[in-house]
């Protein structure tokens, strides 16, 4: 299902800061997070989408976020945006 969502994707962030800019212009639409980051790393963006009720989906692993948005490494944040 991650796969398919950030593929059918037309707009999304991948990693803390960009994904942090979006969600400060409200432009996040769902928001990722990988389980096995660092807590304090993923703390203001989860207190933000609980305050701003925008839905999150935990994925187990950086590396299984990383690898749905496409890229080689790890991520711990990744969105999908607002038309």
């Amino acid at each position: 299902m991650l796969d398919e969502t950030f593929k059918n994707a037309k707009r999304k962030t991948v990693g803390l800061k960009q994904t942090q800019r979006a969600l400060e212009k409200g432009l996040v639409r769902l928001l990722f997070t990988a389980n096995d980051a660092e807590p304090h790393v993923l703390r203001p963006v989860v207190e933000w989408c609980a305050t701003h009720n925008v839905e999150r989906i935990e994925v187990p692993t950086m590396k299984e976020l990383g690898k749905a948005c496409g890229i080689e490494v790890g991520t711990a944040v990744a969105a999908t945006l607002l038309d």
